[in-house]
């Protein structure tokens, strides 16, 4: 209720029924109209009240900053998903994928892996020589 949550965060009501009024907070209401606020909705006040008092963002800030961080996290799902059906798109074309042929008529190169750092071939070492970079 209004009167409880007010108190909980020393705010007058009215700083709450403006809060509505704006948009930045939308409790729920009863069959009585009576302001039911969720844990959700109490989260959103504390940061509401988190810019404003210790950030200084005026109330339009405020709208915007919230607008933005709803967006960022539903991007943020989306990313998510994305990902999901990328891992599961690459682990079904892996298990399809014909398997390499054992034999062929034409080879095939593989790449050739990194040497550690420090150690080099010796024809390699010969250029680098060569260059005077030893």
């Amino acid at each position: 209720m209004i009167s409880a949550v007010a108190e909980k965060y020393g705010i007058h009501p009215q700083t709450l029924r403006m809060y509505e009024r704006e948009g930045l907070i939308k409790p729920s209401r009863s069959e009585g109209n009576t302001r039911l606020y969720t844990e959700e909705d109490l989260e959103r006040l504390e940061v509401v009240l988190e810019l404003t008092r210790e950030l200084g963002v005026n109330l339009a800030g405020v709208e915007i900053i919230l607008n933005m961080r709803e967006k960022m996290a539903a991007m943020q799902k989306q990313i998510e998903q994305f990902v999901q059906s990328l891992n599961t798109e690459l682990a079904r074309n892996l298990r399809q994928a014909p398997p390499e042929p054992q034999h062929s008529l034409i080879p095939v190169a593989r790449p050739i892996p990194s040497e550690p750092p420090g150690v080099e071939t010796q024809p390699r070492a010969r250029r680098r020589a060569a260059r005077g970079q030893d």
